[in-house]
């Protein structure tokens, strides 16, 4: 079945002009049925490996439903999940076809997991609450916006095709194939190009686009002046939302004006490569997990995040509430509520400024306190600054003993929140399931496991400033 659908897809790129590298294949997996790119020998920087018209895209301005999309002002990342719920609608019809027969119904993200797995295989990780609260807000988004279609009479379409369930396979898609192609046709599928796999922070190949803009004589004449910008919703790179990569854009406007048909180009980067892969940029497991489905061992990527209500759990009324009348609490960076634990286990420099004036002693309180009363007194972005500046300056200024004992104790809270279990139970039972049979279940502990090491080097890193303050 796979190889038929395969050699289907290979007969859609040629009527639709997708060029592909004679030293590329594309070959469906043994074991796993799943389809990628390989070399089949080596190649060298600059080889010109695939050219993928823009016309044979998947994008609002290709889809026939575009007519619909716009009068129903939908856009970005929606607008897209209908175009590929409406092609599929359309079976053996769509011209693109040839090409979504090839695609899985849907990809294995945790936004399609059951509530009950996600609760018993994503509890205490990062993606726990965010998934659930995913889940929410698509299903709110299909109900303002996709359900009224329904009811057009119109417009004639099946439920069957348009229903809750779809529109996740279609997200699930999107999150895991899509690029940003151009400034008018936003985010779309890019058949050929979203087969190439991940490899963390390198790839092989990089794709790029000569068009970069529609001028508005171009846009004027062959279009109408009905740009789309599909604004926030656009999956960038830059962004780190749900798409490979952003396609860039070559300085070839000068030469050839700006061709809304010209195709899109892959080229190698490595030298010599026996292995096809793309990046999808430089993602934790927690990011790659939520958005292709899968999570990498070792990931050097990984963080942990200490939300602000844990540390205030942590610290009870017995401690000082210096922090709250200096109206810092640590998350002033982006509005943020929590605290990052990097990869090696160092905490954000803002909780320990955050532990260090909980911890402050009782006269230090009260004169402060006073001041406060008296003139005033407020912890402005300039003394964090020189908060930060000392620390950087010397690494044992923030890391007192009450600071790495109180890093010790958010440790452990983070870490019960996994549930009764050890981090040993966890890699035991990893060691003894199948990736290929169990997806779920391995993923979760690839993400679980990194996260708790992370844990553990933290630990680690508070024991080593104790012993520093002892010498």
């Amino acid at each position: 079945m796979a190889t038929r659908k395969l050699r289907a897809f290979k007969n859609w790129m040629k009527s639709q002009h997708v060029e592909c590298s004679d030293a590329l294949d594309v070959v469906v997996t043994t074991n796993s049925s799943a389809v990628s790119v390989r070399a089949l020998c080596d190649l060298n920087v600059g080889d010109l490996v695939e050219t993928i018209p823009k016309e044979s895209c998947l994008t609002v301005k290709t889809s026939g439903a575009r007519q619909m999309i716009e009068e129903s002002d939908l856009e970005g990342i929606l607008a897209l999940a209908v175009v590929i719920m409406y092609e599929r609608s359309l079976g053996p019809l769509s011209p693109w076809f040839g090409y979504l027969q090839l695609l899985p119904y849907s990809e294995p993200i945790p936004l399609l997991w059951s509530l009950s797995q996600i609760d018993s295989l994503l509890t205490g990780t990062e993606l726990h609450k965010i998934v659930k609260d995913d889940k929410a807000l698509i299903y709110e988004d299909w109900k303002e916006c996709i359900e009224p279609l329904l009811t057009s009479v119109s417009l004639q379409l099946k439920a069957e095709h348009f229903g809750v369930t779809e529109y996740l396979a279609a997200k699930s898609l999107i999150a895991s194939r899509s690029f940003e192609i151009d400034d008018y046709h936003g985010c779309g599928m890019v058949p050929l190009a979203d087969l190439f796999n991940h490899k963390t922070g390198a790839e092989d190949v990089h794709f790029t686009s000569s068009y970069a803009e529609l001028n508005n004589d171009a846009d004027n004449e062959n279009h109408g002046n009905d740009k789309t910008h599909s604004g926030g919703e656009c999956l960038q790179m830059s962004d780190l939302e749900s798409s490979h990569s952003e396609l860039d854009n070559d300085a070839h406007n000068d030469k050839h004006g700006n061709d809304d048909n010209e195709p899109t180009k892959v080229n190698s980067r490595d030298e010599s490569i026996s292995g096809v892969f793309n990046t999808y940029g430089s993602l934790g497991n927690a990011a790659l997990l939520h958005r292709y489905g899968f999570a990498e061992p070792d990931n050097q990527y990984d963080i942990v995040n200490l939300d602000l209500e844990l540390v205030l759990q942590w610290s009870s009324s017995r401690f000082s509430h210096l922090w709250r009348k200096l109206d810092y609490s640590g998350c002033v960076s982006q509005n943020s509520e929590y605290f990052e634990i990097s990869f090696d286990g160092e905490p954000q420099v803002e909780l320990l400024i955050l532990l260090y004036i909980i911890l402050l002693p009782d006269l230090v309180v009260s004169i402060t306190s006073g001041f406060e009363k008296s003139k005033g007194f407020n912890l402005s972005k300039k003394d964090i600054v020189l908060f930060r500046e000392g620390f950087e300056s010397s690494n044992n200024m923030l890391l007192t003993n009450g600071v790495c004992v109180a890093l010790l104790g958010l440790a452990d809270i983070r870490e019960s929140l996994y549930g009764s279990n050890h981090l040993e139970d966890d890699i035991k039972t990893l060691n003894c399931c199948c990736r290929v049979k169990e997806p779920k279940i391995y993923y979760s502990l690839v993400l679980r496991i990194s996260e708790r090491r992370i844990l553990e080097r933290l630990r680690c890193y508070a024991s080593a400033g104790a012993i520093m303050q002892t010498k």
